[in-house]
């Protein structure tokens, strides 16, 4: 397995401390707007921007521009974080923001030397969000282990949602040929990888 992690929950740690019309709404306790979260934002920002202009691609040209392009980004955002932390109280809520991408650091750099590695999870969670919308019927799974099942189903149904297959027809096609495809080649049952048989096409 390989650690990915979300830049969207990163940033949102800088952007709260940060976000001037949140922090009027508060009021007087709320801490005084962060001159360094500002920067932080603006900075993982162009990351973002540079990101969001090759959503689409294919695996090996998003991979490409990253390391030509973001990679320096990133970079220059690490050094200029560890500069500044340098210089704070690890009490400051900013250092904490800081704290948490620095000692992450691998985590958060893995999508610039994997083009399938997307730079936040923000497409899993909103699949997922159905689910929490009625976690109190998930409650009685009935077990551990029909907990698992339950979560392993919603995983494969969001999965083949995101590669635009339809879950009911992937499901129905894999289980009629499963026991006949060879190990070797489980990997074409795969959603992103599935292609219906003649049969199912005609159905």
């Amino acid at each position: 397995m390989t650690e990915a992690l979300c830049w969207a929950h990163a940033r949102r740690k800088f952007f709260e401390l940060a976000d001037i019309a949140a922090s009027a709404r508060r009021g007087v306790q709320t801490p005084p707007i962060s001159p360094l979260a500002r920067e932080a934002v603006t900075r993982i920002d162009a990351v973002f921007d540079a990101e969001r202009a090759i959503n689409g691609l294919d695996v090996g040209a998003r991979l490409a521009v990253r390391q030509a392009e973001i990679a320096p980004l990133v970079a220059d955002l690490e050094a200029w974080m560890r500069r500044e932390r340098a210089g704070l109280s690890r009490h400051a809520p900013v250092a904490k923001a800081m704290d948490y991408m620095l000692k992450r650091r691998d985590g958060f750099a893995g999508f610039l030397t994997d083009g399938r590695v997307c730079l936040t999870n923000n497409a899993a969670e909103r699949a997922l969000r159905g689910i929490a919308l009625g976690r109190k019927a998930w409650l009685f799974a009935g077990s551990d282990r029909g907990g698992e099942r339950a979560a392993f189903m919603y995983g494969i149904i969001a999965t083949a949602k995101l590669n635009d297959v339809d879950p009911q027809a992937w499901l129905a096609d894999v289980l009629a040929r499963i026991a006949g495809t060879p190990a070797s080649r489980l990997d074409d049952l795969l959603p992103w990888n599935w292609r219906p048989a003649a049969g199912t096409l005609a159905a």
